[in-house]
């Protein structure tokens, strides 16, 4: 029975985060480095882990997500390997080197707890949406694992003068040094996003990755307000 599963074991772990196929995050869990991931993530483990929902410095930051985008975290420590998953969703790796990531709160899967993170309002966006829209920027030198409702393409916006152009509700994350804008597009409004009211789009200039989703989320990140 074994020798036909023998292609879906666990591979051997060569870093901290990896993919274990395109659905399901591995992580190498070590006393002292602590994990903060989406509550509900954790689908198998081995070794000693333990884990704390919604522990205090969590809380502390949270309290700026007036928005409610906000993802309920946990705090996973321990020895052992650890197995995340988001509903089938696409898992994306990044390794921040001194550098940073800028999320949407509902494509964070688990993140290193060392790093440095909170929620911040997206400049240049509330003309267009009210109150605008919050997201949660991650930096430093650490792990971050992300969700995509399908196979994500990043842009790389190449720091020139043109602009890339995303429906917000498509997006999952950027690099948090590009310019941001929004812009309303009445003609297209039928064809770009899902055509009720007027049509938005996010224009990101400069040096630095969109990356984004085949799949629209399930509420419109940005509307007409009021």
């Amino acid at each position: 029975m074994n020798q036909p599963l023998a292609g879906y074991a666990p591979a051997p772990v060569t870093a901290r985060m990896e993919n274990h196929g395109d659905h399901m995050l591995k992580v190498a869990m070590q006393t002292g480095n602590d994990l903060l991931a989406r509550v509900g993530s954790m689908i198998a483990y081995e070794g000693f882990i333990q884990y704390e929902p919604n522990p205090s410095a969590v809380r502390q930051i949270a309290r700026d997500w007036a928005t409610g985008e906000g993802a309920p975290l946990m705090k996973c420590s321990g020895d052992g390997l650890l197995y995340l998953a988001d509903y089938g969703a696409n898992v994306v790796v990044l390794n921040l080197n001194g550098d940073g990531i800028s999320v949407n709160a509902t494509n964070l899967l688990a993140f290193d707890a060392g790093l440095t993170w909170g929620v911040e309002r997206v400049k240049g966006l509330a003309k267009f949406a009210g109150q605008g829209l919050w997201n949660t920027k991650i930096s430093g030198q650490g792990w971050v694992a992300l969700t995509s409702r399908g196979m994500p393409i990043v842009v790389d916006c190449g720091g020139g003068d043109d602009e890339t152009y995303v429906d917000p509700d498509a997006l999952v994350a950027w690099s948090p040094n590009l310019k941001v804008k929004g812009k309303r597009s009445f003609r297209a409004q039928s064809l770009i996003g899902r055509g009720s009211g007027e049509a938005y789009q996010m224009a990101f200039s400069g040096q630095g990755i969109v990356v984004v989703q085949p799949s629209e989320d399930s509420t419109d990140r940005l509307r007409v307000r009021g």
